[in-house]
């Protein structure tokens, strides 16, 4: 039987709640397709930085290095200045482990309401791509005379032509793999012109080797306007702004209680990280009201990297039919608690 190992993070707040219903189904989908996955826990993340000041030391980053995948549940909380944990913790990881492509699939499922009026899962199901190593996320930058009043801040963009062509290798490739074959590249070409010059020449000399995707362009803004408008519109999203247009396209397909992602290293010997986009909702632990179904999702997007896509689109197929059957996605709208819903999931793969 072929095991991976996998190294769990539990987060904070709502973070272990909604993981507890990931593993539940898991371990659901793993006796039904043949394969063992071999579990780790850590506790990175709120509490062990209160215990310990610690947030991610060498050795543990060195063992995490050792994994076949890290699932994630969600990190951060109210007790700490923001970014301590996410900087130190969250995009440490994304950078030592070279996790240089964030994966954002935006599908509507039947039975789930969108909040676009006269629009269907016919009209929403597309898949935004990342660059997650470089650009504002890189943290290059500084302060000069900090606290006075000539005080300045700088926060520079990196982009290296290797970090751009890998990504949108990556993003031709998705493109080519999805029946419309269609990338849109989204930047902001008319302001911010040196880094999406960059970009923009990269994106059409790639393209010259995929001569059966069609390759689009739209700047940030009018792409949030499309998405609202004529989600339709897009296939495959070369995105350029973090969490911007990702965040709008959870909202498209019922909210960030179904929305996963994630973190990946295509290189052969790479290790990826998969999660839910939404936050730790600490003001709602232990109330069993979270949606765990972006959690769920995000491990079946594991399963499928790690090659186990059949079991990857059984949970996919699985988290579908019981978000359709929910009368809402959201905080105190499943009609049913967090475990209810992992028990449904888990019951679907029995």
């Amino acid at each position: 039987m072929k095991s991976y190992k996998i190294a769990i993070l539990h987060g904070d707040g709502t973070g272990p709640e909604v993981m507890r219903e990931g593993l539940k189904v898991l371990a659901a989908v793993q006796k039904k397709f043949g394969f063992k996955l071999e579990t780790t826990d850590y506790d990175l993340g709120g509490v062990r930085y209160k215990r310990t000041g610690e947030t991610l030391s060498p050795g543990t980053l060195a063992e995490l290095r050792t994994f076949d995948a890290l699932y994630l549940s969600a990190l951060g909380s109210p007790e700490f200045p923001p970014g301590v944990l996410e900087r130190d913790i969250l995009l440490k990881m994304r950078f030592e482990l070279d996790q240089y492509v964030n994966l954002r699939p935006v599908k509507l499922y039947p039975g789930v309401k969108s909040i676009l009026a006269n629009r269907g899962p016919e009209h929403i199901d597309f898949v935004v791509v990342r660059e997650n190593t470089e650009g504002l996320y890189a943290g290059n930058g500084g302060f000069l005379k900090k606290g006075t009043k000539d005080e300045v801040a700088l926060q520079t963009s990196v982009n290296t032509r290797k970090g751009v062509e890998r990504c949108l290798r990556y993003a031709f490739n998705l493109a080519q793999s999805r029946p419309r074959k269609q990338l849109h590249m989204v930047g902001k070409t008319n302001v911010l012109t040196y880094a999406f010059d960059l970009w923009d020449r990269t994106f059409n000399e790639v393209g010259e080797e995929f001569p059966d995707v069609a390759r689009k362009y739209h700047h940030v803004d009018a792409c949030c306007m499309f998405m609202i408008d004529q989600p339709e519109l897009y296939d495959v999203i070369d995105n350029m702004f973090g969490d911007i247009i990702t965040d709008v396209g959870g909202m498209l397909q019922g909210g960030l209680g179904v929305a996963a992602s994630g973190n990946i290293n295509p290189d052969k010997g790479g290790v990826s990280m998969f999660e839910p986009v939404g936050g730790t909702a600490p003001q709602f632990t232990g109330l069993n009201v979270i949606n765990p179904l972006a959690c769920i999702k995000a491990g079946g997007m594991m399963l499928t990297h790690l090659g186990e896509k059949a079991a990857g689109d059984a949970i996919e197929a699985a988290s579908a039919k019981v978000a359709g059957s929910l009368p809402g996605l959201g905080v105190n709208q499943l009609g049913c608690g967090t475990t209810d819903v992992g028990d449904k999931v888990a019951a679907l793969l029995a």
